[in-house]
């Protein structure tokens, strides 16, 4: 935290009270045991038969089991934040489901109840993913539900779909068998809707523009090359491979020189932003993590160079004083979503640059992760004119040893970890860190936060 005293404690703002955080236990903190603790924090944001919650803005509202809520910040009880995270969005559901799935939990019978909740509640969304009066647009890509599985008037996001049978192709193992069934039910819809839409363009993963959405088209890939490979005796349909092809080439025409565009006006030519400030923008990294761009593509690392630069470098307009502070302690940088943001929690009262993410974060490092084990497995780094920008300023060039490179790799990403839990209220994860004092702002207890680390802890220990 900014200004904060040497003894190992410090204050910390939050919902509005001032706490006591030991902020300096993050520089000792042995990142691998922190795995079981994130995920007890993420799983208070998963209902259950058990866990019930009451719809806020609908009171006699109940939770069925399985909902994901994005956080439990509704304006009346958050100050500063006007905006209500009660309720299940596809995409943050799936990329929880995913982290469960991927966690060490208890079974009955082989199988895990969070996994089979959230597999019937996500087929009870779809199912009433209709038309309504409020919106007519609704399709089977509707982005937001209650609590209760009903239609939240939102947006239409072709992601969470692909998202969605990616949770469910991991999770498959960890059904019971009546689970198993309706995942392959849900998964042969989601396809359905997939081949038509892949082509179109979508609303973006931020739900602010509509566009050619390069994490969107990444995530497709993935998701269709899963299905081609999968393992359930899930019947695979024709197009898949025409949509495996289409999408290969679509990603590519991203590029526009220098970097990665994020979202693209249709047609085009060469690639042209949707909104002037919304590159370089923090999605490509993510779709490192949650699609299918491999993070030794070296266009995805000199987007990612552009990406540290615009907040670590003082120099920058873009720059984080919070990233300036953290450098002296060694820890950092922090990320945020791009340049020209102004959501902080608060659209009544917006800011211009926003601020760092704690999964934009843990995204990007993510990448370094990855990136450092493939350079182990391969004994090669995939160092070239176009990924020097990444790696000079780490200290790798082409004569790098391929060890050195990966610690390198590897202590870089641990000080974008650090930071994190640096700013960090107890561990507990909210959706942003404010980019002057570091303190935690906008909504508190972001899910994806935690799915991020716990994300980010698995990319580091493999």
């Amino acid at each position: 935290m900014a200004n904060t005293p040497t003894t190992g404690l410090g204050p910390t703002v939050g919902s509005g009270a001032v706490r006591v955080q030991p902020v300096m236990a993050s520089h000792r903190s042995n990142l691998d045991h922190l795995a079981p603790y994130m995920l007890m924090l993420m799983m208070r944001n998963v209902t259950s038969d058990g866990f019930v919650i009451e719809d806020p803005a609908q009171r006699g509202m109940y939770s069925l089991p399985g909902c994901v809520i994005a956080a439990p910040s509704f304006p009346a009880n958050t100050p500063g934040v006007d905006q209500d995270y009660v309720y299940n969005w596809v995409r943050d559901a799936a990329i929880t489901a995913i982290e469960i799935a991927s966690a060490d939990v208890p079974t009955s019978g082989g199988s895990v109840q969070a996994l089979i909740d959230y597999v019937n509640f996500a087929a009870a969304c779809y199912n009433n993913a209709t038309p309504i009066a409020q919106d007519e647009a609704v399709t089977k890509g509707h982005a937001c539900f209650t609590v209760a599985g009903q239609v939240r008037p939102w947006t239409e996001q072709s992601d969470g779909p692909a998202l969605q049978t990616i949770a469910m192709l991991r999770a498959y193992d960890q059904l019971d068998a009546p689970t198993q069934k309706t995942a392959v039910d849900q998964i042969e819809k989601n396809l359905a809707y997939l081949l038509t839409a892949y082509r179109q363009p979508t609303t973006n993963l931020w739900e602010e523009h509509q566009g050619d959405s390069f994490f969107a088209r990444s995530v497709h890939l993935r998701c269709f090359r899963e299905v081609a490979e999968n393992r359930i005796s899930l019947t695979v349909p024709n197009e898949v491979a025409e949509a495996i092809t289409w999408l290969d080439r679509a990603l590519a025409t991203h590029w526009n020189g220098s970097y990665y565009v994020s979202l693209v006006r249709p047609g085009s030519q060469p690639p042209q932003s949707v909104f002037d400030g919304y590159d370089v923008n923090i999605d490509i990294a993510s779709a490192c993590v949650y699609g299918a761009v491999p993070c030794t593509d070296p266009k995805l690392l000199a987007t990612v160079a552009i990406l540290r630069q615009q907040w670590s470098d003082p120099s920058s307009a873009s720059v984080y004083p919070i990233n300036l502070a953290d450098k002296a302690r060694g820890i950092g940088p922090l990320f945020g979503r791009y340049p020209k943001d102004i959501y902080d929690g608060d659209v009544a009262d917006p800011v211009l640059g926003g601020h760092p993410w704690a999964l934009c974060t843990a995204n990007v490092a993510e990448v370094y992760y990855r990136l450092a084990g493939v350079i182990t497995s391969s004994n090669k780094v995939p160092f070239d004119t176009v990924s020097k920008t990444f790696f000079e300023p780490l200290g790798i060039d082409a004569r790098t040893k391929t060890a050195a490179a990966a610690t390198m790799l590897r202590n870089a990403a641990d000080a974008m970890l650090r930071a994190i839990l640096f700013h960090s209220d107890h561990y507990e994860l909210s959706e942003q860190f404010d980019g002057t004092s570091g303190y935690e702002k906008s909504v508190h207890n972001l899910t994806w936060s935690y799915a991020a680390f716990l994300s980010v802890l698995r990319a580091r220990n493999a």
